[in-house]
């Protein structure tokens, strides 16, 4: 007898808003809970220093998580200048102390050098790994270990607030995929000569879901209280917070094609398109334009599918368990 999967077949995104002290990971498994999700996975993860926007996918929608994770991103970030730390952040201990030096010139220039694209190389007290462990982990035991930089993009940073009493500075920074903010306000510390670190980190943005969409645990669980919800009926409200899953691929270009078409895509086959550019696509299919995944040309100028959804009937508490 098949083992029955714990939780309901739950499609759709959700944008969290991550609370100070709370991991990405833990504040995942607590929405999962909430919602009674049988699978779910967040989409590029906050340092629980860090506040702010991250998309939780569940059930189907954890396929195009990549989309999310290659997006830019917009952040508001708070410094403190004239001390540097371990982790770049508050969390961290005191490299060193420097009496700032500035004018408020020299600040807006120096943020100005940001701008563009540029190596950056990762902090030691990053998620990203080395030879199978979290380069934080070593860190943290002292040990430096080689780490690749990477191309990023700063889009715009914009210097919002310089409080030269306390010596803080606050600003809003659009980056590509895999930028280090951190590294940002410690690289902009040694240019300024006084050392600086982050005091406060909110990410405002993921891609093109604005601030105004998303919710935090404590929003949700209130309004299930206010509401008196429980059991079915929570998860009737929940689900209607939730985003379409082809809301993360709005930057794909669309492909419709015809239900006959449909079945040759679900089956792996390839279908004859009219003048298909290369290029990956979001496919619908008409007349109701219902998403059904992602698909590609080939070489042969034909649509062919590159990630489809399964058949399960999304959102059906039946399943629970």
């Amino acid at each position: 007898m098949a083992k029955k999967t714990k939780g309901r077949p739950l499609d759709g995104i959700f944008l969290l808003d991550k609370s100070i002290g709370l991991s990405s990971n833990k504040a995942l498994q607590q929405l999962k809970h909430l919602y009674g999700a049988q699978k779910a996975g967040h989409t590029g993860a906050l340092d629980p220093l860090a506040t702010g926007m991250l998309p939780i996918c569940f059930g189907e929608a954890t396929k195009f998580s990549q989309f999310l994770l290659d997006t830019d991103k917009t952040y508001v970030v708070r410094a403190k200048l004239g001390v540097r730390t371990t982790t770049s952040d508050s969390d961290g201990e005191v490299v060193s102390e420097k009496p700032v030096l500035i004018t408020q010139t020299q600040l807006e220039s120096a943020v100005a050098g940001f701008l563009g694209t540029t190596d950056q190389y990762p902090s030691m007290y990053s998620a990203l790994k080395y030879q199978g462990q979290p380069l934080y982990k070593y860190a943290r035991e002292g040990i430096e270990v080689p780490r690749k930089c990477r191309k990023i993009t700063v889009f715009s940073l914009t210097l919002d607030e310089y409080d030269d009493i306390n010596q803080e500075v606050q600003l809003t920074a659009h980056v590509s995929k895999g930028t280090y903010i951190r590294t940002i306000i410690d690289d902009l510390g040694e240019v300024l000569g006084c050392g600086a670190h982050v005091i406060m980190l909110h990410r405002s943005a993921v891609g093109h879901y604005p601030a105004s969409q998303m919710m935090s645990l404590a929003d949700l669980e209130a309004k299930l209280l206010a509401q008196n919800l429980a059991g079915t009926e929570a998860h009737g409200f929940l689900d209607t917070l939730l985003l379409p899953m082809d809301s993360a691929l709005v930057a794909l270009p669309e492909v419709i094609i015809t239900t006959e078409q449909e079945v040759a895509f679900k089956n792996g086959q390839t279908s004859d398109m009219a003048n298909l550019p290369e290029g990956v696509f979001r496919v619908v299919v008409a007349p109701d334009m219902r998403f059904i995944g992602i698909g590609e040309r080939n070489e042969l100028g034909q649509l062919k599918s590159k990630r489809g959804l399964s058949t399960h009937q999304p959102n059906d508490d039946s399943a629970v368990s």
